[in-house]
């Protein structure tokens, strides 16, 4: 994971970067990025324009993943309701589209706190087949209760998550979901959420098919480490990322104690604040643990300070 560059893959795919004049030639193999960089945006290049030359090409409705860049604007970027309508009202020219990602935009273009999103309720209603949805960047992001039978990840980038997307996926129906993936962030950055409203997942009860769940990038990593520990959802986890993070001690001595937690095939905690003593217990579970990129917190004036790797 970078914030400094493009993605390069997306769900298994290779991306490649779609400009105008460039021919579709693997449409079901490649997932196609299509954005609008500086120069084009000064010029007066659009979204609309850009996306409308993309479906002109009679292999677009063979495209099965599509990654959307920067859309346009050379100061603040608007948010991207102009992108979900386009997409939403385009859908029947996109029969064969699985997988989205909508914000692949990186630090030197805007930073993750800075991209303002909208309501993606609209994306799964006109395409009933998605199976995979990823977005960065929480300011105005909503989902609504969804109701989708496809859907198999989520996975929601942000330096600051509001509580109110929580609660949104949390009271949705998405019965394939395996891989439910959220950057909780800081609330210095708009993150408010706490560990109660993450209680429906926790609980094992929603998402019956869930296999992979990152509450990852959290100010909360201890007390998240806690309920998860406890969760009946250990049960039938492969992978339980708490990355990003402000672990310490705390948060492992939780989940060392859990019975559960030798179950899982992966547990991904890097970019942590934990002692070695406590990575050496960690690495005798048996199981595979990612302990990289250890952290020391801040000292000032006798106070200890945490951050997490994603905020700003």
């Amino acid at each position: 994971m970078s914030l400094y560059e493009h993605t390069a893959e997306l769900f298994g795919k290779p991306v490649k970067e779609w400009k105008p004049g460039m021919p579709l030639d693997d449409p079901s193999g490649t997932a196609y990025r299509l954005r609008i960089d500086y120069d084009e945006a000064e010029s007066g290049v659009t979204w609309d324009a850009r996306f409308g030359e993309f479906l002109s090409l009679p292999a677009s409705s063979s495209v099965t993943s599509i990654v959307v860049g920067a859309w346009g604007d050379t100061g603040p970027l608007s948010n991207s309701s102009a992108v979900v309508n386009s997409l939403s009202q385009m859908s029947g020219k996109l029969l064969s589209l699985r997988a989205l990602f909508i914000g692949d935009i990186i630090g030197e273009e805007y930073e993750i706190s800075w991209i303002e999103q909208s309501d993606m309720a609209p994306i799964f209603v006109a395409y009933p087949e998605l199976e995979h949805f990823r977005v960065r960047g929480a300011n105005g992001l909503r989902f609504g209760p969804l109701n989708h039978n496809r859907l198999r990840s989520l996975i929601v980038e942000s330096g600051g998550l509001d509580v109110s997307v929580v609660r949104d996926i949390t009271s949705s129906s998405l019965p394939e979901l395996e891989h439910l993936e959220l950057w909780l962030g800081d609330d210095g950055y708009g993150a408010n959420a706490e560990v109660v409203d993450l209680a429906p997942i926790l609980s094992g009860k929603h998402f019956p098919k869930l296999r992979y769940l990152g509450l990852r990038d959290s100010v909360l990593s201890d007390a998240i480490a806690a309920a998860a520990a406890h969760s009946p959802l250990l049960e039938r986890l492969r992978v339980l990322d708490l990355s990003l993070g402000t672990l310490s001690d705390d948060g492992v001595a939780a989940l060392l104690a859990s019975p559960g937690i030798k179950n899982l095939e992966f547990l991904d905690l890097h970019h942590h604040y934990c002692s070695p003593e406590m990575i050496s217990k960690l690495m005798a579970l048996g199981i595979k643990v990612d302990t990289s990129d250890e952290q020391e917190p801040d000292e000032d004036d006798g106070e200890s300070t945490r951050y997490v790797a994603v905020a700003e």
